[in-house]
């Protein structure tokens, strides 16, 4: 027996996960359950690297062998040193992980001279890998892409990934008979099975939220509707601000990322400040959207909401956009300035590019044939699925967004916990197909918005450098999304007085940031004229959410407070959050 499970019930595990792992290799027989979309794999661009990689290997076989003498040495010297801890004398590590790397916090990983030679056989080899690769002479973004393909490779076949190389794993199995990887595998199936070609590993309880309930919960009233959008109106209090905040939310995903809990939703805090707050909740589109372009996002979206909230009597408006909500806000004022019309009186613009130069780790998938390959799928379908986003962005942070969960919910057969970050993040929105290749082309791979009338919308050209309204521009320190220092290029794109914020943490930590959280901080300098390392360098930090910094702005730029509209009488087309935030993909 192992750990008192009697014999025939180990049996019985050995055989369900025989039977199991056959239904899943059918499965991947089919295409389905892949981790990495395959239009991300670019076969041409593989074999023009490993052709000028293998080109040079025979021009200069130097380079290489004095790596591999290097990393035979480095393999002897860690075999003598695991063989002296396992034989009981003190030996320190030769290979260490980086103090944030959580996959090797287990204590068996350095008193079992078995893990403890497992893990550092593994950071040996990845440091051996990412060093040979950096010799070879390859252009800049084939030089991104194997980058990026052999980190993939290295995260996938971390010793953490497998039954038998993670002591966390090796002690359930101990403990259980086999049950978690028989339960582990089952949670696989499941995945496989409500997943269509790209695996959507379940990375939180989805029972435990509910929208309008205990997400997305704060008190409003859908105002205005049209196919791409819902606008909210959310519950004032009787004092408000006399300028109103409309908050234009990414249409990549859903808007309740700003109203998640009561405890960590940026909207209850604009609400409870005493600000009238508008959201627009995009449409998640389907086929019957496929011809819906970025003007008809501008048009239908903020051009429409403005239009009301002047039709409900408000004379100016404050916006705020986040992400690609920001992209589009910026080129709807620099529309409305070229035809004259002024009522927007400030803007905020939330981890926003507007200077594509350097979309950071995103570039992997921005030249012409993956956009191409791209718009073949999107076209296919009429719209690009909304997994692919989601599962692209989770490549880039795969030990924690993918393999975590791998580990937690295929090796340890555990469930995922409630978080509600995690539940918005598994509820990923599907973009027009139209829209989205106008997107990729015009922004990332030609990046037109930051040339004056570099783009025409709606028959006007659009010229950043015409919006000259107070703004505010917030970047965060670790965003692999919208990297900081082309958050930062962009403030030089506006004129008027502009404000510019740095907070810690990433795209989405990084922005949901309540003031009760206090472990992060944010930066701030007056310079906005030198470049970003200067600028960093310079700049003064501060403790706490950037949160409370952007009220002092909001309320300097949002007037008096007067009596809040009647919002008792506001007709509702139904109640906040509104039907279009409710369609799921998965």
């Amino acid at each position: 027996m192992v750990n008192n499970k009697p014999v025939d019930q180990i049996i019985n595990n050995i055989k369900q996960i025989s039977d199991k792992y056959q239904e899943i290799i059918l499965y991947l027989m089919q295409g389905k359950g892949n981790i990495m979309p395959p239009s991300l794999i670019d076969t041409d661009k593989n074999r023009i690297i490993m052709t000028s990689i293998s080109e040079q290997m025979l021009k200069n076989p130097e380079k290489v062998w004095q790596l591999n003498v290097e990393y035979i040495a480095k393999l002897q010297s860690l075999i003598t040193n695991s063989l002296d801890k396992f034989i009981g004398k003190a030996s320190a590590p030769l290979f260490s992980p980086n103090n944030k790397d959580r996959r090797f916090k287990d204590l068996a990983w350095e008193n079992s001279a078995y893990f403890d030679f497992i893990k550092q056989f593994y950071l040996m080899s990845s440091e051996w890998l990412e060093k040979n690769i950096t010799q070879y002479d390859l252009s800049p973004e084939l030089k991104k892409h194997l980058e990026f393909i052999t980190r993939q490779f290295i995260n996938a076949f971390s010793p953490t990934n497998f039954a038998f190389g993670n002591p966390l794993v090796f002690n359930e199995i101990l403990k259980t008979g086999g049950q978690n990887l028989v339960q582990g595998l089952e949670n696989l199936l499941t995945d496989i099975r409500n997943s269509d070609e790209i695996l959507n590993i379940n990375t939180t309880d989805k029972n435990a939220f509910l929208l309008g309930q205990n997400i997305a919960a704060s008190k409003g009233k859908i105002i205005l509707q049209n196919k791409l959008m819902q606008l909210i109106c959310y519950e004032p209090k009787q004092q408000v601000y006399s300028t109103p905040l409309l908050i234009i939310s990414p249409f990549i995903n859903k808007y309740y990322i700003l109203d998640l809990s009561n405890h960590n939703s940026l909207v209850a805090f604009l609400t409870a400040n005493n600000f009238q707050v508008f959201m627009i909740s995009w449409v998640n589109p389907d086929h019957l959207l496929s011809d819906v372009n970025f003007e008809d996002y501008l048009k239908l979206g903020i051009l429409a909401s403005c239009e009301y909230l002047l039709q409900l009597g408000y004379q100016n408006i404050n916006g705020i956009g986040y992400c690609i909500g920001g992209t589009l806000l910026a080129a709807a004022i620099a529309y409305l300035k070229a035809n004259n019309l002024n009522y927007i009186n400030s803007i905020s613009l939330i981890t926003t590019i507007l200077d594509f130069k350097n979309p950071g780790e995103l570039g992997i998938f921005i030249n012409e044939p993956a956009i191409s390959i791209i718009e073949q799928e999107m076209y296919s379908k009429g719209y690009l699925d909304g997994r692919y986003l989601s599962n692209s962005f989770s490549l880039l942070r795969a030990n924690d967004l993918v393999w975590s969960f791998f580990v937690n919910n295929y090796l340890l057969g555990k469930a995922p916990m409630p978080f509600d970050l995690l539940y918005w993040n598994s509820d990923p929105t599907n973009l027009p197909a139209t829209m989205h290749s106008y997107y990729l082309r015009n922004m990332y791979l030609n990046n037109l918005l930051k040339e004056p009338n570099g783009l025409t919308l709606l028959g006007t050209s659009i010229d950043l450098s015409k919006i000259d309204c107070n703004s505010f521009f917030l970047a965060a320190k670790d965003d692999h999304i919208a990297p900081w220092q082309s958050v930062y290029e962009g403030v030089k794109l506006l004129n008027g007085q502009k404000t510019f914020c740095l907070t810690s943490s990433g795209h989405v930590a990084g922005v949901i940031n309540p003031p009760l959280n206090s472990k992060y901080y944010y930066k701030t300098h007056d310079d906005l004229t030198v470049a970003s390392e200067s600028w960093f360098i310079n700049s003064i930090d501060h403790q706490g959410s950037w949160w409370t910094y952007w009220l002092t702005w909001l309320q300097n730029n949002s007037g008096t407070q007067l009596p809040s509209i009647d919002y008792n009488n506001l007709i509702a087309i139904e109640e906040a959050p509104g039907s279009y935030v409710k369609k799921r993909i998965i």
